[in-house]
């Protein structure tokens, strides 16, 4: 290493180290080219450490920092569905950090949900997937013990699906304002936090269509989409648009106590959850929920012969098999599927009958 002066650029410094050349020049004295020469000797040798992002941290914080992203980006009822799995796993391991819960703590927990139904134990699973995939893409930790755990069989069975009878029953158990709230489902095929999030904005009467919001889609979105109006349901909406309270933009809204501060407030509904229950046992027909109708107005569709690409839009599906799942009706294609299956077999069955009974009459 080597420090000399050069004439109007002040002190230089000038080391080879590996084969590689490493000057500077402009100090003003030698002393503090031969420190910075150090310096540059020592930093080449030893580079600086990157700084590490942090790879665990407490289960409550992941926890908390999830609640937080969906409670921006997805549905208040999704999130309510989150929060109520999340307080199960924050009294298990609570106290934990993230790193401390293994595969085998997840596991037991799913197998002990599992006595609840496998799909409860499924649903537990998915959400703890999504928890510790959550904290790998920012970073926060690096293990993710709900990898390789596989999801429990469930048996599927056909939704069931009430006779029209057995609808209009129900929403005629209803009081008034309620019976225009299901009607509109009905009308509509949508999911109930549509109809409850709908405003008189999204509602054009003049061109008889309403748009309807959803956040089903990647990424939590709330995405738009415009239903057209039945006759039934643009008589509806004029009537209640024409008795209208001004102060409420919303189309159905309630007046209820808040659980959090015991007031009064006015507002659009939440889940209603117990309503069904009630207006199906008051009707005297078997249980079905709200989202049964769309499965219903669907089954309708199809088997009138509506093409899949239309249900599927009025619903709001992303993809072609969601809507083939709420499909369960018996369609005309199948029924005559079935009848030439019939036919073929009846026909094969003949004839080898025939045949058998012409070779059995040359051995007599």
């Amino acid at each position: 290493m080597s420090c000399y002066f050069i004439k109007g650029k002040g002190w230089r410094y000038d080391f080879l180290l590996h084969g590689i050349r490493y000057t500077q020049a402009a100090f003003k004295t030698k002393t503090e080219a031969k420190l910075a020469a150090v310096e540059k000797r020592k930093e080449v040798l030893e580079p600086k450490k990157e700084a590490q992002m942090p790879t665990d941290m407490d289960f409550l914080e992941l926890v908390n920092g999830r609640l937080d992203h969906v409670k921006a980006y997805h549905s208040k009822q999704h999130y309510e569905d989150y929060h109520s799995r999340a307080r199960r796993w924050v009294r298990l391991w609570g106290p934990c950090k993230s790193s401390e819960i293994t595969r085998e703590m997840v596991q037991g927990f799913v197998l002990d949900r599992s006595r609840v139904s496998a799909y409860t134990a499924n649903k537990e699973l998915r959400s703890l997937r999504s928890l510790f995939n959550f904290g790998k893409k920012q970073s926060w930790i690096i293990v993710d013990p709900t990898a390789g755990i596989e999801f429990l069989p469930v048996e599927k069975k056909v939704k069931y699906i009430p006779p029209l009878e057995d609808i209009f029953k129900v929403i005629a158990a209803a009081e008034p304002d309620t019976q225009d709230y299901l009607w509109t489902i009905r009308e509509t095929m949508a999911r109930v936090s549509e109809v409850n999030r709908l405003t008189w904005d999204d509602v054009n009467l003049e061109e008889r269509y309403l748009i309807l919001y959803t956040r089903k889609k990647k990424g939590g979105h709330l995405t738009p989409r415009k239903v057209p109006m039945t006759e039934r349901l643009y008589k509806l909406l004029s009537r209640r648009y024409a008795e209208r309270n001004l102060r409420m933009p919303w189309v159905f809204w309630h007046t209820y106590v808040s659980r959090k501060t015991g007031e009064k407030c006015e507002g659009p509904y939440g889940r209603r959850k117990r309503l069904m229950e009630g207006l199906c046992k008051k009707a005297g027909v078997r249980y079905f929920q709200f989202h049964t109708l769309r499965h219903s107005g669907a089954s309708l569709m199809d088997n009138s012969g509506v093409p899949i690409g239309s249900i599927q839009r009025i619903l709001g599906h992303e993809h072609r098999t969601t809507t083939e799942m709420y499909i369960q009706s018996l369609g005309e294609s199948e029924r005559q599927a079935m009848a030439i299956f019939e036919e073929a077999s009846t026909n094969s069955h003949t004839n080898s009958h025939t045949k058998a009974i012409g070779a059995e009459s040359r051995f007599r």
